[in-house]
């Protein structure tokens, strides 16, 4: 896939004789950017690549190298890159003007796509982003129940917010991140996942819960995954509380299902927060659910009860050109079997990257749902075999663990040698482009680098 190749060369040796474009704008852009990037999942050692065009399934760097492409625009392209069907809606809106300062008619088409194809979603109110959303549905459930706690899990990613920074990847104690107060920080509760006696105590020594949130198929997109058994609990939980249960599926929204992961599993929130496929791949994001709950948006009805409006303004809220391609992506997704395909891409993927694995003797495993997969590198080098893994029993060796990091790094670098460019997980979101020919690179460039990091000494 790639434009050079050195068989007898290492993988870094091999990586940055391709990349050489990318290695000289990683140069200037640390002369300006800190650490030279826009986003934090973009940090890799020597320099990530530098992207130029994208079609489908695969996109070329600016040295000319074609890669199968599992990062996804972080998710959001279920459709694959440029499906002309979105990319006309956008050019049309582009042509029409890019931003009214004033409502628009796609606004609430937009909106009810969303209340359509959301089990939750009552109402909507759109944002610029997947944080953004969790922001506000956090404030509408404390002013709502009047009550100060919010309720989270381990590991879990809702947006980089005050309430969000600490126990995703560091802070697993609950104190602040760096930057927070700490009042923001003990007001949040730390849970593990999938611990139903820690979150049952919870519960009963904490009376002022106003919400719980979490990723309803396990934190990255199930590379830690929630029992069935304990979503069923937490639901019971929260609605004897009276506390609200947000879904975060800013991920997960309309790729595990049409209606997202609560439609696939049959459990309905309270509140769902959205952002990544919504917006078609531009920014946007949204906060849906109960319309009582949302009511705190509304000028009539907080008047009419005699409370105070909660106050959301918001240059970029239901931009025009993000409404196009949103409905364009969501008209598409809700009248195919687009999430189908992809997640029946998901499942064979996982089966014949796990087959490699055991060929090559190796106690890795490749496991996820849905649309996705993760690499479980074993820095413990458990004895488990690939095709039988269960991820929740390693759980807590993922929680915080950098041990698998290097092996993670070298294992994506030769993925990106052989023509396959997956996240720093090791992990991939799946479009439904993707087909047989995505499929055999990807799995003979998972083979070819488990052999090429044996040779080189990387593993066991």
């Amino acid at each position: 896939m790639s434009t050079t190749t050195l068989p007898n060369a290492t993988i870094l040796a091999t990586y940055e004789a391709m990349t050489p474009g990318s290695g000289r704008l990683a140069e200037t852009a640390r002369t300006v950017l800190p650490s030279g990037l826009a986003h934090d999942s973009r940090n890799f050692d020597p320099y990530p690549i530098y992207v130029a065009h994208a079609k489908g399934p695969l996109k070329w760097d600016v040295d000319g190298n074609r890669y199968v492409d599992y990062f996804g625009g972080h998710g959001a392209l279920i459709l694959g890159h440029n499906h002309p069907k979105v990319m006309e809606a956008v050019h049309a809106a582009l042509d029409r003007g890019t931003h009214f300062g004033a409502c628009h008619e796609l606004e609430v088409r937009w909106a009810e796509l969303v209340c359509k194809m959301v089990p939750s979603a009552e109402c909507v109110r759109f944002t610029s982003s997947g944080t953004e959303a969790t922001l506000m549905a956090l404030r509408l459930a404390r002013a709502y129940t009047g009550r100060t706690k919010l309720l989270r899990f381990r590991g879990h990613f809702h947006g980089w917010h005050d309430h969000m920074t600490h126990g995703h990847h560091d802070h697993f104690d609950g104190g602040a991140s760096t930057g927070v107060l700490g009042g923001v920080a003990d007001n949040v509760l730390l849970c593990d996942p999938n611990d139903t006696a820690e979150l049952t105590r919870l519960f009963e020594q904490h009376r002022d819960i106003a919400a719980v949130i979490l990723e309803p198929t396990g934190a990255h997109f199930g590379r830690m995954p929630i029992v069935p058994e304990f979503m069923r609990t937490l639901r019971t939980l929260t609605k004897e509380a009276g506390t609200i249960l947000i879904f975060d599926e800013v991920v997960t929204g309309f790729r595990c299902s049409p209606g997202g992961a609560q439609q696939a599993m049959g459990i309905t929130p309270d509140m769902t927060t959205l952002a990544k496929i919504l917006a078609g791949g531009l920014p946007g994001g949204a906060v849906c659910g109960r319309r009582d709950i949302l009511d705190l948006l509304d000028f009539k009805r907080t008047k009419a009860k005699g409370i105070e409006k909660i106050s959301h303004p918001g240059t970029f809220n239901a931009n025009p050109v993000s409404a196009a391609a949103g409905v364009a992506t969501l008209e598409i997704l809700s009248s195919t079997d687009a999430c189908a395909k992809a997640n029946a891409y998901g499942e064979t993927l996982r089966k014949r990257m796990n087959e490699v694995l055991e060929e090559e003797s190796l106690k890795w495993a490749v496991h996820g749902s849905y649309s996705g997969f993760h690499v479980f590198t074993n820095p413990d080098n458990a004895d488990i075999t690939p095709s039988t893994f269960d991820a929740v029993k390693f759980i807590p060796t993922m929680i915080g663990d950098k041990r698998g990091a290097a092996i993670a790094a070298s294992l994506r670098m030769g993925m990106l040698v052989n023509g396959v460019d997956v996240n720093s997980g090791p992990s991939g979101t799946i479009s439904a482009t993707h087909g047989d020919d995505e499929m055999a690179v990807t799995v003979d460039a998972f083979r070819t680098t488990i052999r090429t990091l044996r040779r080189e000494g990387a593993l066991n």
